[in-house]
């Protein structure tokens, strides 16, 4: 599609209300959810949590492997960003399931306290990091944000050669986390559920407002 074609689409979707007030709609409250959450991870980082017993973990060896985890998240971050300026639908719908995704994480994390898995290496992303404001996040456990995330593109890219890469981050990202001990297998394997959910949510949402544009 080139550049002219889609400013024109833009344009043309934008001019619609249902489009439009989906969009900003969306895109307000994600940003009012993303504010609260430096101080809803400090609170979790503060209370007592429980230490499961996995014997995955005891098997696996901790590792650090935080600049692949960076590496792969923030590439498919970058696609999935192309993406979305190139795809108002995309675009719409990762707004709405990254929003549901994170409001169920605050509820899962909030209701399953849990302590860090023995053997934690710290995960250190410069740009994650940057955006808590605080020392590192042990406790937003039960799920895990880093795999649920990368379902999350496989889910709202379009193109098959996307969605493969997509997968495979996501299975790398649930390994390497498993042996980095950043998570308990349970939070990696909740994961992509979390993730489907708050996809399907958003496509209702994301479909009637597209339904309802009149080219």
């Amino acid at each position: 599609m080139s550049e002219s074609v889609q400013k024109y689409l833009w344009k043309l979707l934008l001019a619609q209300a249902s489009v439009k007030y989906v969009l900003y709609f969306g895109t307000v409250l994600t940003i009012c959810t993303l504010s609260i959450l430096p101080a809803f991870f400090d609170n979790i980082e503060h209370r007592h949590g429980i230490v499961i017993n996995d014997w995955v973990l005891q098997w696996l060896p901790s590792i650090n492997l935080s600049v692949p985890i960076f590496v792969v998240i923030w590439s498919m971050a970058f696609l999935t960003a192309i993406r979305c300026l190139q795809n108002p639908y995309t675009l719409v719908l990762m707004i709405w399931s990254f929003l549901f995704l994170t409001l169920s994480r605050i509820i899962t994390i909030s209701l399953v306290p849990l302590d860090a898995p023995i053997g934690l290496i710290l995960l250190k992303d410069p740009l994650s990091n940057s955006f808590y404001r605080g020392p590192f996040i042990t406790k937003d456990l039960f799920y895990s944000g880093h795999t649920s995330t990368q379902f999350l593109m496989f889910l709202c890219l379009q193109k098959r050669w996307e969605k493969g890469i997509a997968l495979c981050s996501t299975l790398a990202i649930g390994i390497m986390v498993l042996i980095q001990h950043v998570h308990y297998c349970i939070d990696v394997l909740i994961a992509p559920f979390g993730a489907y959910l708050a996809y399907y949510l958003a496509k209702k949402i994301v479909d009637w407002a597209f339904t309802n544009v009149k080219l």
